[in-house]
């Protein structure tokens, strides 16, 4: 957490989270345009914040996308918000936020996409596991990963409750073990009116002597499905680096811990 409070110590920092935070996703130059600032610089602050895990960034092809990586904030909120003063701050957020709402123009708003990168003290192979075997993700998922996870074959995430129900499906476009799993993700199978399911990107890095698992979740249906999974991602990879670090997940409930039902 140190290096991550260092990192917010600078307001040119805080300036290009902020710019990030509006318009998640964008390449150096759109960064240096947005905020008039020299290339050498911009390059110099997001480079702290990469390693302060505040930032994460995508190849596209030859372009490098900067993301907003919630990870370092989330954990400074469980250490010292959740159990103290969360239900009172939620209230307040929830006034301020309607409050914003009529303020705001009735254009649509694009919907980003979610990026999330957790560091891991484990290998490689025990982060592909814990992804893809169906007993280890209903630990740390509250729903088992159902699938052979070959390309092109369905997957479920069932739940563990008995009743056998399942409550996202999908498919599996690629599988290169164990360093990446590209899925698609349907959380409302049942629906009367299809949409084009989301997609999810698993990427499995060595780091040094830990594993860097990054999630990209993308072609996001609305603002509600991104206010779901922003609030999903965080507690199910939380999880899951407790079970492999800790050989224990963390005292949460189910319903915390699923993207498709937060």
């Amino acid at each position: 957490m140190d290096s991550a409070f260092k990192a917010l110590a600078d307001p040119t920092r805080r300036l290009l989270l902020d710019r990030l935070r509006e318009q998640n996703g964008q390449t150096l130059r759109e960064l240096c345009e947005h905020l008039d600032m020299a290339r050498q610089s911009a390059t110099q602050h997001l480079d702290i914040l990469q390693r302060a895990n505040l930032v994460t960034v995508v190849r596209r092809g030859r372009e490098r996308l900067h993301y907003l990586n919630p990870t370092p904030i989330h954990e400074i909120e469980q250490r010292w918000i959740s159990s103290f003063d969360k239900p009172r701050l939620q209230a307040i957020s929830a006034i301020k936020n309607q409050a914003e709402e009529y303020a705001m123009t009735t254009e649509p708003t694009p919907v980003p996409t979610y990026v999330y990168t957790t560091y891991i003290r484990a290998s490689a192979e025990q982060v592909w596991q814990a992804l893809t075997d169906a007993d280890l993700t209903a630990r740390y998922w509250g729903h088992a990963n159902v699938s052979d996870w070959q390309p092109g074959s369905a997957w479920e995430h069932r739940r563990v409750d008995g009743s056998g129900a399942v409550d996202v499906v999908g498919q599996v476009l690629k599988v290169d073990p164990p360093t990446r799993l590209v899925i698609t993700f349907d959380d409302a199978p049942d629906a009367e009116a299809p949409r084009e399911p989301s997609v999810v990107t698993f990427l499995v890095e060595p780091h040094h002597d830990i594993v860097r698992l990054t999630v990209t979740h993308e072609n996001l249906a609305n603002l509600e499905m991104l206010g779901g999974i922003s609030r999903g991602w965080p507690a199910v990879l939380a999880n899951l680096k407790s079970l492999l670090e800790t050989g224990d997940v963390l005292p949460q409930a189910p319903w915390e811990m699923s993207p498709a039902h937060t």
